[in-house]
């Protein structure tokens, strides 16, 4: 029988504006209350709404909690500040995602990040060694390679196509323009071209589940590999043959069997050696 899940919207009010939070609780789990909740990081052009289905069918898989927030200047949470940089991401481990934690009351955590989003949850979890249980990363980037740059320029002449800006209203309201401009710009700058997962997350001392499309149109599989290396605890690859860039769109049910796996089986043996999965 299928679990059931609860959802709740909820705005936490920060100094720099209000965040918007929504999370799925799967009734009738034993596990639920007592295993870490899991917190979803979006992509670059993401927020809570773009996930679509995604979080409450994990909930589902998992018999956990999932939360999922909008970054500022992104779908419902107030403008981003204004004080943008290169050091987005660790602005966010450092600035955001500790006020969610204690808004939220979380103790613990298990960080789920796709893209950019991927990068974040890694950051989070280096930054919160103790609390962060588990980091599950999907399609995310461990430095600056062309293919990357590519992809960007390829999505932002898109956009730039009559109309296409609209897609991108339809979930950013006003900040649309803004949104696309603080991937696109700040990716493609000269002043990003050095920059490495390491510098952010140097290593990481909980289990690590990563996932990559080996079609994936912004990073190849040196990503993967290099992401596979930053755990000291039990790290495992799932690289998927016929995929790209959206596997939790495209092969939604090998991602959801993964992760849940994944996950139960950490919580049953915890610690093992490093494996690699292909399908």
């Amino acid at each position: 029988m299928q679990l059931a899940v609860t959802q709740q919207d909820l705005w936490i009010a920060t100094p720099t504006g209000r965040m918007f939070v929504r999370r799925w609780r799967p009734i009738g789990a034993h596990q639920a209350a007592s295993h870490a909740p899991i917190v979803l990081f979006h992509d670059s052009l993401g927020c809570v709404e773009l996930w679509r289905d995604f979080p409450e069918q994990l909930a589902v898989a998992t018999g956990r909690e999932v939360i999922a927030y909008d970054r500022f200047g992104f779908g419902r949470s107030d403008p981003h500040p204004g004080d943008w940089s290169n050091h987005f991401i660790r602005d966010e481990a450092e600035r955001v995602f500790p006020v969610l934690l204690a808004d939220l009351e979380l103790e613990h955590f298990v960080a789920f990040g796709h893209s950019v989003g991927g990068i974040m949850a890694a950051t989070c979890a280096a930054r919160y060694p103790q609390r962060c249980q588990a980091l599950i990363t999907l399609s995310a980037l461990a430095f600056v390679e062309e293919r990357t740059l590519h992809g960007i320029r390829y999505a932002k002449a898109e956009f730039g196509k009559p109309g296409q800006i609209e897609r991108l209203q339809k979930y950013h309201g006003d900040q649309a323009h803004w949104v696309l401009s603080a991937w696109t710009d700040t990716w493609l700058s000269d002043s990003f071209a050095d920059w490495t997962l390491e510098s952010h997350a140097p290593s990481l001392a909980c289990p690590h589940l990563v996932i990559h499309g080996k079609q994936d149109e912004y990073g190849s599989l040196l990503h993967p590999e290099r992401l596979a290396r930053l755990s000291s605890a039990d790290s495992q690859s799932l690289i998927l043959e016929e995929c790209r860039h959206f596997p939790h769109r495209e092969v939604p049910e090998r991602i959801l069997d993964a992760v849940s796996h994944f996950l139960a089986s950490q919580h049953a043996v915890g610690n093992a050696e490093g494996s690699e999965l292909r399908c």
